[in-house]
């Protein structure tokens, strides 16, 4: 049996994520979770926050003396958070699923320095659509090239911190790399006011903040006779959550290394 932790159990997406593991047919149960110092459900049974049953797990503040009740913990809180938890894994030798998105460069170093010591699934989005997405892009830019202008657009919910979204620039950086670019010297990041004519090398991103979209992305590839439109829409968390309860199953068994959910899916080639 895969004993999992929840970072985040009252959240939104880490009730979901208990949902995910109880609906699981796989081999795997929720064995600890956390909440802030602060939250009112500290103490609580995280069952009874997430399903309206007990499971017989009561919301902590920390992982600190819980090492020994999980093999894995998913992390969908924030950057400062996900790196406490990242220290207290490499301390304690436990393999981690990082679905937080926003963190600095240095940040992401710290976590390619944690993944030399334990195994790591990090991916700005862990549903299976829009790891096929990926694919699709690829093979997208690979065909239409520098024939095509690339604009990417994304809508989420209000509560959203950072933008573009992780998956936005994720994808800008699939397409980056397939046409030989460099993301960070192509992307514009919003229009305003007039400006000369488009650079046909830039990568265009538009950003929506709304009630309570779930997640949308689309990418546009248009030339100017036709355009090719390659579109991801998600309408629960459900799926995010269930993409990453079934990386958390395969990276159990796992060396110590970075991961994406393009390997747990096997489409890396």
């Amino acid at each position: 049996m895969i004993e999992v932790a929840i970072a985040g159990a009252a959240g939104r997406m880490g009730r979901t994520l208990i949902e995910a593991v109880e609906a699981s047919s796989a081999p795997i149960k929720v064995s600890a979770a956390s909440v802030l110092a602060e939250d009112p459900a500290l103490g609580a049974d995280i069952g009874l926050l997430a399903l309206g049953r007990p499971l017989g797990v009561l919301a902590e503040a920390s992982f600190e003396t819980k090492f020994d009740a999980f093999d894995v913990l998913i992390d969908f809180t924030s950057p400062e958070a996900s790196l406490q938890h990242l220290a207290l894994c490499c301390q304690a030798g436990k393999a981690m699923v990082i679905g937080t998105t926003g963190f600095a460069p240095e940040n992401l170093a710290a976590i390619d320095d944690a993944a030399k010591k334990i195994p790591i699934v990090m991916a700005p989005n862990f549903s299976v659509g829009v790891n096929l997405c990926l694919q699709l892009l690829r093979k997208a830019a690979a065909v239409l090239g520098d024939d095509v202008d690339i604009e990417i657009s994304e809508a989420h919910h209000r509560f959203k911190k950072d933008a573009p979204s992780g998956t936005a620039l994720k994808m800008g950086e699939v397409i980056a790399e397939t046409l030989g670019r460099e993301l960070k010297e192509v992307a514009v990041y919003g229009r305003e006011g007039s400006e000369p004519e488009r650079d046909r090398k830039t990568i265009g991103f538009a950003t929506v903040r709304a009630g309570d979209i779930v997640g949308d992305h689309t990418v546009t590839f248009a030339s100017l006779g036709e355009r090719v439109e390659i579109t991801h829409k998600a309408s629960s968390r459900m799926t995010f959550a269930s993409g990453a309860v079934r990386a958390a199953e395969w990276v159990s068994s796992k060396p110590a290394g970075l991961y994406s959910m393009q390997d747990v899916l096997g489409l890396v080639d």
